[in-house]
């Protein structure tokens, strides 16, 4: 058994991973802390747990943490993880952040788009990014893997094989993404209660957004060249969901059966990609709760252009689900133990 533990274990992301391993045939969870529930069950906090999972949450002692865990969850937000992972490297454990602070290269791109200086660079260099179709072999051999997020993983795959197989004008890139208000993560915030939400939607962080630099960074390493694109996101009344509708400039005519033939050989053998036949388009009530990112190529032929449409679960394979995919792929189990289930639908 697979002993591990989850730090910030009741975020929405934090509890999704704790639900889905709980359905891990091959894991054991031994701590879960929590800043704001330290003291009280989980079933205390999430109900839906009790008589499933009634564990005591905890405050973060990284010296009992790590000598109980084969691996640590960071679930934490951006900078309180950069805090915790190099005491949790220094003990030996592996670890899989939730966070931006170790989906970067180069940490001055990390601190011109958040703001902040990166006090552990040193770790980057041993960090992989934990985008397990492109970064499978690598996850492998890994101790620290960022997870990446919501808004990157969609947009990533949905343009990784048009990047890959030189097939864009890479200055075109635009990316129109819609969030559920999950993606904001469990807060008391105004902009995202139920009245500032419902029957409502908004652009946000236009040209600011910091999952821009992100996309940049994996696009630019599968072209081979300096990417700089448009990426626009918006709040949708949805709990659950990321839908990216990706445009770009083809260097050449192709048919829109051309185009799906060459991604489906991109990602041949995939489990959690689904390529839509053509004429078909993918919608969020087809992966909630589940791990699948579902895809749909049209070509615009009028105007040279092709569209990509990708959908994904944010906090399943944008966060909770490929972060158990990650430790699977680490520690040599079935990469689908867990986490290999239908959508919700309904």
């Amino acid at each position: 058994m697979i002993k591990a533990s989850v730090l910030g274990a009741t975020g929405y992301a934090g509890v999704e991973l704790v639900r889905l391993l709980t359905k891990h045939s091959k894991v054991q969870i031994t701590h879960l802390t929590s800043k704001s529930y330290a003291g009280k069950k989980l079933s205390d906090v999430y109900p839906s747990f009790a008589g499933i999972l009634d564990i005591v949450l905890e405050d973060t002692d990284i010296d009992a943490v790590c000598k109980d865990s084969d691996v640590v969850f960071t679930a934490l937000p951006h900078g309180a993880a950069k805090e915790v992972i190099p005491q949790l490297a220094q003990r030996g454990v592996r670890i899989i952040d939730f966070s931006g602070d170790y989906r970067y290269k180069n940490k001055d791109v990390y601190e011109k788009w958040y703001g902040e200086k990166h006090t552990s660079p040193h770790l980057l260099e041993k960090a992989v990014y934990g985008l397990c179709e492109l970064y499978r072999e690598e996850i492998k051999n890994a101790d620290l893997v960022g997870n990446p997020g919501c808004y990157t993983t969609c947009s990533i795959l949905a343009l990784a094989p048009l990047v890959s197989n030189k097939l864009i004008d890479t200055k075109s890139i635009i990316i129109d993404a819609k969030s559920g208000v999950t993606g904001a993560g469990r807060t008391t915030a105004l902009d995202y209660s139920f009245c500032e939400c419902t029957e409502n939607m908004r652009a946000y962080k236009i040209a600011t957004h910091r999952h821009t630099s992100e996309i940049e960074q994996e696009l630019s390493i599968l072209a081979d060249e300096d990417i700089v694109l448009s990426f626009t996101p918006h709040l949708v009344p949805l709990k659950r969901g990321i839908l990216a509708t990706c445009y770009v400039n083809l260097k050449k005519p192709k048919a829109t059966g051309e185009i799906i033939k060459i991604f489906k050989e991109f990602y041949k053998g995939e489990r959690f990609i689904r390529i839509y036949e053509e004429g078909k388009l993918p919608d969020t009530k087809n992966v909630a709760g589940s791990n699948f990112v579902d895809m749909a190529v049209v070509v615009d032929a009028r105007l040279g252009r092709v569209v990509v449409v990708s959908c994904l679960d944010n906090i399943v394979k944008g966060a909770a689900g490929q972060a158990i995919q990650n430790m699977n792929i680490m520690f040599g189990m079935d990469e689908y133990e867990g986490i290999d289930c239908a959508p919700f639908y309904l």
